[in-house]
């Protein structure tokens, strides 16, 4: 039996999920969404799996609010860890692999060069504690799992929480003629989830267990990505680099999220740069400015 047989995706409508049922759309995978799939409920997840005995389950779902998290880490943790190790628990039992996605905040950002997948887990918030949580508990049903860390996600559907993507919040705030406050001492690798899914897929395809990290090539601080979506639009702004202490903010963040390919490199698959995923990302939410660069 393959591992790509049958393919579950959990949390399909959010902006990754979308993203990776289009990825793996030749091989009809199945939809594994809340209520009737939920990581904070085992009987759910149990019934759909046991019916469905899935060979590769892709967990997306997680609890992301970063600021809630560090005001709630009750259910941060439900949904994160002991969600996640319920799961991973119930694919061992059905003989499915898990690959679950995780983060960047699973690292302290006090590194100034990329963190290979074998850097030491040192979170420095709820959210991020709660993460690394589940991936330390994903790891003692077996070593047959996927982890892929990603960072800076955006994508057409959009966030399910936010409701919008940084970049169409920076369009929406210049159109209406607000100076953009955007800070410049976070170092980050925004990731447009298109590629990421596509990445996703050539990990699974290879069948190398491990921990991945998967974000577009290149880096940037947010101030720089703000400053390259007007460009790319053609949109004029007045746009300003800010401190991330000017934010009121519970929950602290890394300060350097740049995450190495070695797991990519080691399967052969590079990831288009930033910028490339960013001209992909506007063209297909038709905000490219004509005459823009790829």
């Amino acid at each position: 039996m393959s591992l790509l047989d049958r393919v579950a995706i959990v949390g399909s409508r959010g902006q990754l999920g979308v993203d990776l049922m289009a990825a793996f759309a030749d091989l009809l995978p199945l939809a594994f969404d809340r209520p009737a799939f939920d990581l904070t409920d085992t009987a759910t997840m149990s019934a759909a799996i046991s019916a469905a005995r899935p060979t590769l389950v892709i967990n997306t779902a997680a609890f992301h609010e970063v600021e809630r998290c560090e005001a709630e880490p009750a259910p941060a943790f439900a949904v994160n860890a002991l969600g996640v190790d319920a799961l991973a628990g119930l694919c061992a039992s059905v003989g499915a692999v898990l690959m679950h996605v995780s983060t960047d905040y699973v690292f302290d950002g006090a590194s100034r060069v990329p963190y290979p997948e074998s850097a030491p887990l040192s979170p420095l918030s709820a959210y991020g504690v709660s993460k690394a949580a589940g991936e330390l508990l994903i790891a003692r049903h077996g070593s047959r799992f996927f982890i892929v860390r990603t960072c800076g996600l955006y994508g057409v559907a959009g966030s399910r929480v936010k409701g919008t993507t940084f970049a169409e919040t920076m369009l929406r705030k210049a159109a209406s003629g607000e100076i953009l406050h955007v800070v410049g001492d976070q170092t980050v690798a925004p990731s447009y989830t298109r590629d990421v899914a596509r990445a996703m897929r050539a990990i699974a395809a290879s069948g190398r267990f491990g921990i991945y990290h998967v974000t577009n090539a290149g880096s940037c601080t947010w101030h720089g990505f703000a400053a390259e979506i007007l460009r790319r639009a053609g949109v004029d702004a007045r746009l300003e680099e800010i401190g991330s202490a000017a934010f009121a903010s519970r929950a602290r963040r890394p300060a350097y999220s740049v995450l190495a390919h070695e797991g990519l490199q080691a399967i052969g698959y590079a990831m288009p740069s930033w910028q490339e995923g960013l001209h992909d990302y506007l063209l297909a939410r038709g905000l490219l400015k004509p005459s823009a660069p790829a």
